[in-house]
């Protein structure tokens, strides 16, 4: 009997520290590439959305929930990543599912451009995020590299284990948890750098979007659809990547023959007030806070009018809720524009 009690007593102090280590090892995305941390913060919201975003930084960086609620009594939340793939957006609106269900799904279209998958970086920034479930399971096969192994997800160690030497003060700052990032999953910036010289995009040899993308398309629909869910397409005005017209026919033909509503904001600059000389911080590949509230505006008054979605700000305990977040919101707004004096 001692004998097993010490072999257990051995095995779960091997085990904690292996823990421990994998905690440190693992990156926090809470000092530079804070993006990493935008799919994790999600499971500490109630989950009573009447809107859930999903895609790439198109929508993280383009969209304020905020706006939406403050202006409309919307309560939304962006599940976006970057350079988010359609299955792994897929497999987050799957996964959110098992915690709710919004009246409306808004999707951006520019992930369509992808038909396989891409770079770990970007896979681990969204997929390490998801707590651990069958999607996440299937949202890590189909993103995969041929370099990668789902090992390595499922034991984050055999990954980061040579990391020492990249160790930082906010490794072990933010060992135990880290400082949340954004706002409902927007990600603020109100610096500008206006949009001067926007490179022409390069003739492609095929501009249709790949069996892949559209499958994964058909799964997002009929997953709405399933759910009694509005789905909404949109395409954010970034004016890079560029947008073409070939792209921009499938998605508008799509969208006809299922009966889904698509907004193209790239051609609302005038209906929304979108400048490029003042409403982006790095030359019209994202919009900064002056852009991204802007265009939200507009949304708001669309949701509103074809989803049919009531304005909630008299109930007490949401509106207390938001009221904590807006605040929280103003204050880095503050905080931000102080900064650039």
């Amino acid at each position: 009997m001692k004998k097993l009690c010490k072999w257990m007593g051995t095995a779960v102090v091997i085990i904690a520290s292996l823990c421990f280590l994998q905690r440190l090892l693992m990156p926090k995305y809470a000092a530079d590439v804070v993006e990493g941390a935008l799919i994790a913060e999600y499971y500490g919201e109630e989950k009573d959305h009447d809107v859930i975003f999903i895609g790439d930084c198109e929508v993280y960086e383009n969209f304020s929930p905020a706006v939406l609620w403050r202006d409309y009594g919307i309560n939304s939340y962006i599940r976006g990543s970057a350079q988010q793939l359609i299955w792994q957006s897929y497999y987050l609106l799957e996964d959110t599912l098992r915690y709710e269900k919004p009246r409306a799904v808004i999707f951006n279209v520019l992930a369509m451009q992808y038909n396989e998958p891409q770079r770990e970086a970007y896979n681990r920034m969204t997929l390490e995020g998801m707590r651990w479930s069958l999607s996440k399971a299937a949202a890590i096969r189909a993103s995969m590299t041929e370099e990668e192994h789902f090992l390595e997800y499922v034991f984050p160690l055999l990954r980061y284990h040579s990391r020492w030497s990249e160790l930082g003060k906010a490794d072990v700052a933010y060992l135990l948890d880290t400082p949340k990032v954004s706002h409902n999953g927007y990600y603020m910036r109100v610096d500008v750098k206006p949009a001067e010289h926007v490179p022409e995009g390069r003739i492609l040899a095929d501009y249709s979007f790949g069996e892949n993308a559209w499958d994964y398309m058909d799964r997002i629909t009929a997953l709405c659809r399933d759910n009694d869910i509005r789905l909404i397409l949109v395409k954010a005005p970034s004016l890079y990547p560029y947008w073409y017209d070939q792209w921009e026919e499938q998605i508008e033909g799509y969208a006809a023959e299922n009966d889904l509503l698509y907004i193209n904001f790239l051609e609302l600059q005038e209906e929304t007030g979108l400048d490029f000389s003042t409403d982006t911080y790095d030359a019209g590949l994202h919009l900064n806070l002056s852009g991204a509230e802007k265009i939200t505006a507009y949304l708001g008054e669309v949701l509103q009018r074809e989803a049919g979605l009531a304005d909630r700000r008299g109930e007490e305990v949401l509106a207390r809720v938001w009221e904590d977040k807006i605040a929280v919101y103003e204050q880095e707004k503050t905080e931000q524009y102080e900064r650039l004096k």
